[in-house]
């Protein structure tokens, strides 16, 4: 027999092929089962098919090229080629395997007998490429024990790789582990089979010359092995990081989609649905009636008192008390039962309750906690509520159909007296389709023109001299005649109308400014009242600068007038505001000055230039020395802080005695001057004549 002798390093080499081929084989199966989808689990299981038997394949011939004999050596290139083919196809069965979801003993077994056969022709094929004549000859109990141990690590592979298919770092150092044992196995396997091979005297290989090189073949395998299963580790490791960076990306876009549906859908301060969630799941309520045959109920809830409270105390007990109320609603109703804030104080009850009866025990219980007192920021406070009721009874209703009947009912239950509830009645059908009327024609005045501004002069309260005029917003319904601010003003609001009638009265004033200066040369201002919405509006400061500049009016002529209530609403908001208008050049007027939530701290702060004292002190100035007093404080404050002081609302001349008396600056009512047309200024004020 011919005796071989092992190449020491090459032995290594072939070692180390075969724990990092098998490290990529369980990198790769981990890959395939993370895999979302179709495409990427064939590419991973192709390629990594590819790597997994390259590897196992070059670790058997590198093993096969540390064994020199003393006769010129070989491999034919087709048997060569074969015995790499029942490489891969092995490797693509092995990780087809261990990427299912279950690995029974069963399928265990039969894996492993098919993927270590697979192993073992790869390894006798690629002896087989020697073409050795006479053939080499097997020592039968060497040979069974190498088929023996492919199989066995075959098996020992596939349950490794399968319950270390994760991604985290002690998977991965069970990963090295486990790739070291694996090369070991392979390692043994092949050297077993080389054992077993007996090469008889005289034999010769029929490849030496027709077949490849040791020398070359040495190189190219372990340089191509290497490179591949490099190329292949780098690829997935890469892959992983764009993977885990997609799915933190795709997690905080699913969080902040999930915040941003939520807040859409949601009520800020409260946390209850809103105004869109309760419609959605109102129309629901009427779609699933109407298929089984079932009815519902609807509550318009609206707080009596809470304007006092939130103008005696401040915004911020105000939010707390609606809060506070939703909280007692909440723990007295159903958790199948919708509760929304439509806005401000009012709240909206959806509740399978149907039976008046049972509808009517809710309303009386939630009347009952509601009129408790409340301990918020030591203020003892106290509302009541008004409550609408509308029954779904089955016939083609609209949810905004019942929403309008219950806001019917609401209105009505405040008109009897408030703290109770009222159904709906088909009696009260004529007001509820008034306001609906309403509505819709006030979506249309803008349209149609129907609005007008009348001015409302101002004069110095010791000169009479003009000093500027007021807009007020008027509405000529084509069929109601002039309708009152207080009528439609509500309902711009609940309806989100006022910011574009807001945007039109602005424009409207500083055009009718911009031509008073043009005409007359006019040095007096013209005022605007901001709503509390409108002010609130992002985009107010460019606002009010594109008109100003669009009518080429100075910022100096202008005055924008802000309730004492909205300034404190959010004061830091406030400030930034309306110090971003006063830069700009605009004047700014607190309106209704002493009727609201006043902070002497934040009010220094203000950038205003001008305090209005309501009408509501001068009207019983006469009468209530209480007043007086009042007025008396507010003159003296604005003067400490430098402002004007104007009074509105005086009737009497003895109104004007003592307003001028005590120091106002200014006066404004309609015993000096009624709203008029722009028109008509120049006849009502004799003081415009010095000044053409």
């Amino acid at each position: 027999m011919l005796i071989g002798i092992y190449s020491g390093g090459l032995v290594l080499v072939s070692l180390f092929v075969a724990m990092f081929a098998s490290y990529t084989a369980l990198d790769m199966a981990g890959r395939i089962t993370a895999s979302q989808t179709r495409v990427a689990v064939c590419s991973w299981l192709g390629g990594g098919s590819f790597a997994m038997g390259l590897g196992i394949w070059s670790m058997h011939f590198i093993g096969m090229l540390a064994y020199k004999l003393p006769v010129p050596m070989g491999y034919d290139v087709r048997i060569t080629s074969l015995s790499l083919l029942i490489a891969i196809a092995s490797s693509g069965f092995a990780l087809w395997l261990v990427s299912q979801n279950e690995l029974s003993w069963g399928r265990l077994s039969a894996g492993a007998v098919l993927m270590g056969s697979g192993v073992a022709a790869m390894h006798y094929t690629g002896m087989a490429a020697m073409r050795m004549s006479p053939g080499i000859q097997y020592t039968p109990s060497l040979f069974a024990l190498s088929i023996l141990i492919a199989i066995s690590a075959s098996g020992a592979a596939l349950r490794i790789a399968f319950h270390l298919r994760g991604h985290s770092s002690r998977v991965r150092l069970l990963r090295v582990g486990a790739a070291i044992v694996m090369g070991i196995a392979i390692a043994g396997m092949h050297y077993t089979g080389m054992a077993a091979a007996r090469f008889p005297t005289g034999s010769a290989c029929g490849a030496a010359h027709a077949g490849a090189d040791q020398g070359w073949l040495a190189i190219l395998v372990t340089i191509s092995t290497l490179g591949c299963l490099s190329v292949t580790l780098i690829i997935s490791v890469l892959d992983l990081r764009l993977e885990s960076r997609t799915s933190v990306l795709s997690t905080s876009l699913a969080s902040a989609n999930e915040e941003l549906t939520y807040l859409v859908l949601h009520d800020n301060l409260t946390k209850l649905p809103n105004r869109v969630l309760l419609e959605d799941r109102l129309d629901q309520a009427v779609q699933i009636a109407k298929r089984e045959n079932t009815r519902f109920s609807l509550m318009f809830v609206d707080l009596d008192g809470f304007k006092c409270v939130n103008d005696a105390y401040g915004h911020h007990v105000g939010d707390a008390l609606l809060a506070e109320v939703a909280l007692r609603i909440l723990a007295n109703i159903r958790c199948s039962d919708t509760l929304a804030r439509m806005g401000g104080d009012e709240f909206v009850l959806l509740t399978q309750a149907h039976d008046p009866a049972d509808v009517a025990g809710i309303a009386e219980k939630l009347l009952t906690v509601i009129r408790r007192p409340y301990e918020i920021a030591d203020h003892d406070c106290m509302v009541s509520a008004s409550i609408g009721i509308s029954l779904f009874d089955g016939d083609d209703q609209h949810q905004n159909e019942l929403l309008m009947n219950a806001d019917a009912a609401m209105y009505y239950a405040k008109s009897q007296g408030r703290d109770r509830y009222c159904f709906f009645e088909a009696s009260m059908n004529a007001n509820a389709q008034q306001q609906m009327q309403l509505l819709r024609d006030l979506r249309l005045a803008l349209e149609r023109r129907e609005f007008l501004l009348l001015y409302q002069p101002k004069f110095d309260a010791l000169t009479t001299a003009l000093t500027g005029v007021e807009a007020l917003l008027r509405w000529q319904h084509p069929e109601r005649g002039m309708v009152p601010p207080d009528q439609f003003i509500p309902a711009a609001e609940k309806a989100g109308l006022i910011v574009p009638i807001g945007e039109w009265v602005l424009d409207e004033a500083c055009r009718q400014m911009a031509v008073w200066r043009s005409a007359v040369k006019a040095d007096w201002t013209v005022a605007v009242n901001l709503s509390a919405v409108q002010f609130a509006h992002s985009g107010l400061t460019q606002l009010v600068a594109a008109t100003l500049a669009r009518h080429a009016l100075e910022p100096r002529y202008l005055v924008l007038e802000v309730t004492e209530s909205t300034a404190m609403r959010d004061v830091d908001s406030s400030m930034t505001i309306l110090r971003q208008l006063t830069e700009m050049g605009v004047h700014i007027s607190i309106d209704d000055f002493g009727t609201g939530y006043s902070s002497l701290l934040y009010l220094k702060r203000f950038p205003a230039s001008e305090l209005k004292i309501d009408r509501g002190f001068v009207r019983d100035l006469a009468r209530d020395p209480e007043d007086a007093a009042i007025i008396s404080a507010i003159v003296a404050l604005g003067r400490t802080l430098n402002l004007n002081i104007v009074a509105e609302g005086v009737e009497t001349s003895v109104q004007q005695e003592f307003l001028t008396r005590l120091g106002c600056t200014s006066l404004q009512g309609y015993l000096l001057g009624l709203p008029v047309g722009p028109d008509l200024i120049t006849e009502t004020v004799p003081q415009l004549t010095s000044l053409q």
